[in-house]
């Protein structure tokens, strides 16, 4: 028949069509490319910088003692932070003092309305002129009874072993004997027995206590000297022949501790001897001016240091 062949056509032509809708209904239409975000870029953190492990060494003077003030003054005035502290001798009495938690103002006050006697208690010359349990009394008071351990800001105390000569750090136990100890000029005040050994000034191995503050672990170090010159005077009595000696073999000792130091501090104290008491406000300002004299030095070298 004529319409046989073109029904086999148009069910050909209807199979295709058919076949093509398949085919197509089965891909997925086209979708615009992903774009990944880009990730935003890792900060960099950069440490903050750290400056060094400050230790204050506080040397021994008797009366010119009153000269530290002046410069814990600038420091703190200055926002600069001590982190330890270190004292021979009379810098022993002011290092515990300050290590304790007192500021400076509080220091310069204490000073002023020190009574001599109060740290004074004289005993029958066999072996010193003077006991050092008032001082030692004296000491504790003031600190609260805190022992060296205690304290707010790490202590470290110089005195020096009578039987051998040996320096000791002590770094623990009763504040106020370890001061009195650090303290004991030789017949002027008693040696001091701690355990079974006895103990003299500091001032004899470390006027200065350096190498004392870099054992307690200080990374930068100010040092405070505040010995005397040795008299060109003549000398008429056995005590001033006493400092005297005092004077010339600090000068001696400082030679060497004090090249450790990364800044040396030296009060002008002209005229304010060791035994001059009257002399405190004029020590504290000679302090205070040594200080600021050296402040663009300071600054600039604990900024070197700071890591």
């Amino acid at each position: 028949m004529i319409f046989a062949p073109l029904r086999r056509a148009a069910l050909a032509s209807l199979l295709v069509f058919l076949t093509g809708c398949s085919v197509m209904s089965t891909q997925p239409p086209s979708l615009p490319p992903v774009i990944a975000p880009t990730p935003d870029p890792i900060p960099v953190i950069k440490p903050v910088p750290k400056p060094p492990r400050l230790g204050l060494a506080l040397g021994g003077g008797a009366a010119r003692g009153f000269a530290h003030i002046g410069v814990i003054q600038v420091l703190e005035e200055n926002g600069i932070k001590v982190d330890l502290v270190a004292g021979t001798s009379a810098g022993s009495l002011l290092a515990a003092l300050y290590a304790s938690g007192k500021g400076g103002k509080e220091l310069q006050a204490l000073a002023e309305g020190m009574d001599e006697g109060a740290i004074t208690d004289w005993s029958f010359p066999l072996r010193g002129l003077i006991r050092g349990e008032a001082l030692a009394r004296y000491v504790r008071d003031k600190t609260g009874g805190k022992g060296i351990e205690q304290m707010v800001l790490p202590l470290g105390i110089v005195a020096t072993d009578l039987s051998d000569g040996s320096a000791t750090l002590f770094r623990s136990g009763d504040t106020g004997t370890a001061v009195r100890a650090s303290s004991a000029v030789p017949a002027v005040f008693q040696p001091v027995k701690i355990g079974q050994r006895e103990y003299v000034d500091g001032g004899l191995v470390s006027p200065v206590p350096v190498r004392f503050a870099r054992e307690m672990g200080a990374q930068f170090i100010v040092a405070v000297d505040i010995t005397s010159p040795p008299a060109s005077d003549p000398l008429n009595d056995a005590f001033r022949m006493l400092l005297q000696t005092f004077a010339i073999m600090g000068r001696s000792i400082n030679s060497f501790e004090l090249r450790d130091a990364d800044v040396v501090i030296r009060p002008r104290l002209e005229g304010i001897g060791s035994a001059d008491f009257t002399a405190r406000r004029r020590a504290i300002q000679a302090g205070r001016e040594a200080a600021q004299a050296v402040l663009p030095l300071l600054k600039q070298r604990i900024a070197e240091k700071t890591r």
